[in-house]
């Protein structure tokens, strides 16, 4: 370990607030609102709350996944909530998730109008909600389901660890990078070996499995989260990366995964939903943009 100094710790752990690293701003040991904020409720039965993160883009590609299948109840606004600005300690966004993440829903088409927070718990919701994306045979269910449990499970190596280390903290330390360079990679190999035998990951059904695992691994075999590529040497994991570009290539992938972006380029953000209009009604902002811009 090359570590340039030994941590000892305390009898008693306490918060430093100024501990360092990107997202320093909004951890703390706390839960809880720290300012009130109502959240706007928009016109369709359901609202999301989100951020174009790989947990927030589960959501949104869902949802238009089934709007893809004509399942008009799955209509949506979708409000970003920024989480560098603390967004998510607001009082309004606490109701709906008490755990201060995101993303989270407003289902108010029963009574009482639901919340669904944690993105595997919303992908099985709306999956059973709608019949859709979830297999009805009990055997390709129980796989379903393993996969779908499966990258809740492991992607916080991935993000919390991996990415963390390796691409947010302001000291770059061996010991940790490697530790879960490792297990991330042993990761990609189970993908990679599942997917040499297998279309998607519940055979050759596309299901909410593929929805939850696409915005970690497949948007990391990518080159969209991380900057990591070559340095996990992605391309060596050949059948991953097959169905990282297959699926990519979906219509409602590619809408989903920009709603509630709000970083990158112009073209990839749409920072807030209400109707399918307003995807092609930002494609024609960005054409009149381009052609003032050449006159």
């Amino acid at each position: 370990m090359n570590d340039s100094s030994q941590y000892t710790p305390p009898k008693v752990w306490t918060w430093d607030a100024a501990n360092g690293g990107e997202w320093d701003s909004i951890n703390r040991p706390i839960a809880g609102p720290t300012h009130d904020k109502t959240l706007p409720t928009g016109k369709h039965p359901i609202q999301v709350y989100s951020l174009a993160t790989p947990n927030g883009v589960k959501v949104t590609a869902m949802l238009e996944e089934l709007l893809e299948l004509g399942l008009e109840g799955a209509e949506y606004d979708a409000y970003p909530i920024r989480i560098g600005d603390g967004d998510q300690f607001g009082s309004g966004f606490v109701e709906v998730n008490p755990n201060s993440k995101i993303p989270a829903i407003m289902d108010h088409s029963i009574s009482p109008p639901t919340r669904v927070f944690e993105s595997g718990a919303i992908l099985l919701y709306l999956a059973e909600k709608f019949g859709a994306l979830l297999p009805a045979d009990a055997a390709n269910r129980a796989e379903c389901l393993s996969w779908l449990f499966w990258q809740i499970g492991s992607a916080p190596y991935l993000g919390g660890g991996f990415g963390h280390f390796y691409k947010y903290a302001d000291e770059k330390f061996e010991y940790s990078i490697n530790r879960y360079t490792m297990e991330v990679k042993r990761q990609l190999d189970v993908l990679d070996r599942h997917l040499s035998i297998s279309q998607y990951m519940c055979r050759d059904e596309y299901t909410i499995a593929d929805i939850a695992i696409w915005p970690w691994y497949g948007a990391l075999v990518l080159e969209n989260v991380y900057d990591a590529a070559e340095f996990l040497d992605v391309n060596s994991y050949t059948h991953l990366v097959r169905w990282a570009n297959e699926i990519a290539l979906r219509t409602a992938i590619q809408r989903g995964r920009i709603v509630n972006r709000t970083w990158g380029t112009l073209e990839e953000q749409l920072h807030e939903r209400h109707d399918a209009s307003d995807f092609e009604r930002r494609t024609q902002d960005k054409l009149e943009d381009s052609k003032q811009l050449s006159s």
